[in-house]
């Protein structure tokens, strides 16, 4: 299948254009480099650098390269940053994935085969909940802007799929760590702490260490957008551990995997983030065929020896 990967150059978009190309699909990848690198494009990918607030631009690749499939993994990120400033997060990954998914609509290939596959957040989308691991059906109340924006994107398939035909599936996803995450951003806990470590830096836990995540390896990620391609239809997933993980255990394994000594600094809770999170996964294994492979230590181990 001809397939459009938009944030393929950044790091679980390159996995998952690397898993689709070694399944035989035609992959194209746009991406505005803001935090890729050329040096995740697959060789064998075709490459736009434009950025998914472009709609003209966005139009003529795809009027160009009718594409059956259409993985969307673009965004702005940053949790944090999205509560201070929250006018670029939701212009880019709103109006963005608007613009992807209209063109899409306009000019997609053959019509039995198309799906819109969007990556969306495990944990910003049901903000604090006492539910944990947390059901796809929980009540969605996003305390981020970015949760928000991930929210807004997945009704807006919702309503596309009732009313222009469009056959979607999103993935939740837990965080998720691995080889080529970028040491920036909430998310990169693991690349964070890794390259302070290494580097023989203090690391900043926010919070006492308590606070926890459900960590998911990126190639359990881009095996679950591989098994989307055929299954899943207009439905939310969860694709994680179901597994808490506070931030303390993140820093302790990291110290044993790298056999160093050391003791974290401790600062406040940023605003936005959420205290406790863990995925549900029950449906993914239902529907997807899909659980987690890649064991916490096993994943932590492969991340470091990239950094």
């Amino acid at each position: 299948m001809r397939i459009i990967v938009s944030g393929g150059a950044g790091f679980i978009g390159s996995h998952i254009a690397e898993t689709y190309i070694k399944d035989r699909h035609s992959v194209v990848i746009i991406d505005n480099l803001s935090t890729g690198s050329r040096r995740n494009l697959p060789r064998q990918a075709k490459f736009y650098k434009v950025d998914i607030l472009d709609n003209k631009k966005i139009d003529l690749i795809f009027r160009k390269e009718r594409p059956e499939i259409v993985n969307h993994q673009a965004a702005r990120i940053a949790v944090a940053e999205s509560y201070t400033n929250p006018l670029p997060t939701l212009q880019t990954n709103v109006e963005g994935s608007r613009n992807l998914v209209a063109s899409f609509i306009n000019h997609r290939g053959h019509h039995n085969k198309n799906k819109f596959i969007f990556a969306s957040s495990g944990g910003a989308i049901y903000g604090e909940t006492k539910l944990i691991p947390t059901p796809e059906n929980a009540p969605a109340k996003p305390i981020s802007p970015y949760g928000l924006s991930k929210l807004l994107t997945e009704k807006y398939l919702n309503y596309l799929g009732r009313t222009k035909n469009l056959s979607y599936l999103i993935l939740r996803y837990a965080n998720v760590y691995g080889p080529r995450q970028i040491a920036q951003n909430e998310g990169g806990v693991v690349a964070i702490f890794g390259n302070c470590l290494k580097q023989g830096k203090s690391a900043t836990i926010f919070g006492d260490g308590t606070k926890t995540r459900d960590y998911v390896h990126v190639t359990d990620i881009a095996r679950a957008n591989l098994l989307a391609l055929s299954r899943g239809h207009n439905i939310a997933l969860n694709i994680g551990t179901g597994i808490q993980t506070p931030d303390q255990k993140v820093f302790d394994t990291i110290l044993s995997v790298l056999k160093v000594s050391a003791s974290p600094s401790y600062a406040p809770i940023r605003p936005g983030e959420i205290n406790k999170s863990a995925v549900a996964i029950g449906q993914a294994k239902k529907l997807l065929n899909w659980q987690p492979r890649i064991a916490f230590a096993q994943g932590i181990s492969t991340t470091l020896t990239t950094l």
